[in-house]
């Protein structure tokens, strides 16, 4: 089986396969990662193409007798996807979806404010936004963000990850402008299972890698 050594080494080889396509200085450009785990991706990548780095803050919909498994997630502005096929195999009421729905949002404004603080998200009218995520599965952390995107008008829209299933890959080569991804199995289980090390990003880890990006402090004098 193909892998990454761990999300440092898919950022680094994500990031050739996006210079491969979109140039190593892309003019216009913006990298937004998904947290937690397309941080460390994503920061890689934003460092080799040299262009400005920062969040798009999505939550997945977890089923409540699997909180891993997503029927769904939702994303900034009120972004909302629901997977019409998970939710047509397995019973799930609309009040479940509503409890879920309820939690995540809480979650999501925590996340919020722990990485964003009073800080808003870029101008993203008339850029190239480049999405970046550790690895897509189900896809619907994905489809969130993308929406939440519609709104704030990017001129073009790429999708980098460095691993989905082959069978995703038209879907989502109509859902952005470019869809960028190195490795595409036949059959993917779990993002994780290409990867040699894959544990949890941490709040911490997240808030380092972001500190870069954060204003300077208005001057006191």
């Amino acid at each position: 089986m193909t892998f990454y050594r761990n999300r440092i080494d898919a950022g680094q080889q994500l990031a050739s396969a996006v210079i491969a396509r979109l140039g190593p200085h892309p003019a216009n450009a913006i990298v937004l990662a998904l947290p937690r785990g397309g941080v460390p991706v994503a920061a890689e990548v934003a460092r080799r193409i040299g262009v400005e780095l920062d969040l798009l803050i999505v939550r997945k919909l977890g089923m409540p007798f699997d909180p891993e498994f997503a029927f769904g997630a939702i994303g900034p502005g009120g972004a909302c996807y629901l997977n019409p096929d998970v939710l047509e195999r397995h019973v799930i009421s609309d009040e479940q979806i509503k409890q879920v729905r309820e939690s995540e949002a809480a979650e999501l404004a925590r996340r919020e404010h722990l990485y964003r603080g009073n800080r808003e998200l870029p101008n993203l009218n008339g850029k190239t936004v480049i999405v970046v995520d550790d690895g897509i599965a189900t896809g619907a952390s994905i489809k969130a963000a993308l929406l939440a995107l519609k709104s704030l008008k990017p001129g073009r829209v790429v999708l980098a990850v460095p691993v989905a299933p082959k069978e995703s890959v038209p879907e989502f080569t109509e859902l952005v402008d470019e869809f960028i991804c190195p490795l595409t199995p036949d059959r993917l289980g779990s993002v994780g299972e290409h990867y040699a090390e894959f544990g949890q990003v941490t709040d911490a880890e997240v808030l380092e890698l972001i500190e870069p990006m954060q204003p300077e402090p208005a001057s006191t004098q």
